[in-house]
Parts: structure tokens; sequence; C-alpha cells
């Protein structure tokens, strides 16, 4: 899955450990997840499109080998 989420955290101007805390999981986990070695939750995903104010498909893309 590729995702687009780094560019957003650049856009809004947070951190990976800001992100983290606001959605509730770990900075290492925000990391994997920028980096494609994480397949995150539904719920982790929607809350990440939430706080972006975008739709999940609008940060989260499948590949085709998904």
């Amino acid at each position: 899955m590729k995702n687009s989420l780094k560019v957003e955290r650049a856009i809004k101007n947070i951190t990976q450990a800001e992100l983290a805390e606001l959605v509730g999981v770990s900075r290492q986990t925000i990391n994997a997840v920028e980096q494609g070695k994480y397949n995150l939750s539904t719920i982790l995903a929607l809350k990440i499109a939430r706080l972006f104010e975008k739709n999940v498909n609008d940060i989260f893309v499948l590949d085709e080998d998904d």
C-alpha cells in the first residue's frame, strides 16, 4: 500500500510523534506506516484521514500487488 502520510504531515506541519499522540499509536508505528512496512487497521486509517480532513483513499492507495 502506498500513502501520502508524510506529505500530509508536512502540510499540517506536525511531527511523527505529534501525529502518533493524536491518533493513539507510537511514533514508530507512524514511521512504519509512512515507509509502507505496517498494515494499519481500518480504525487507524479512519482516524488519520479524519485528522487531515481527507478521505481514506486520498491518503492510502492499494498497490496492484495488495
